[in-house]
């Protein structure tokens, strides 16, 4: 691997972790939840990527990646579809 290959996926990683960070904090709760349902489409594309990623069969750093990314975005996935459980379920009519 050539060293300017490394710094720049150094270099993009560390601006991606502030620029998510960035968005996240200015995020005000009464829209987090509408948000959190919607980013599971978001880590539905982690998932196919880590699957690749995994797949590939090449460098074995990246497979260990892949991994590690395909766990995140799954518990992103069930975590988002269990507050968007929680969420509609305040809109149900109660049944007498």
């Amino acid at each position: 691997m050539d060293v300017s290959m490394l710094i720049t996926g150094l270099t993009i990683f560390v601006l991606a972790v502030f620029v998510g960070f960035e968005i996240i904090t200015k995020i005000p709760p009464t829209l987090h939840t509408p948000l959190m349902s919607g980013s599971n489409a978001i880590s539905g594309i982690t998932i196919v990527g880590a699957l690749i990623a995994i797949g590939n069969g090449g460098v074995q750093m990246a497979t260990v990646f892949g991994f590690i990314a395909l766990v995140m975005a799954t518990i992103n996935v069930v975590g988002g579809f269990m507050v968007t459980n929680r969420m509609l379920e305040m809109f149900r009519r109660k049944k007498k």
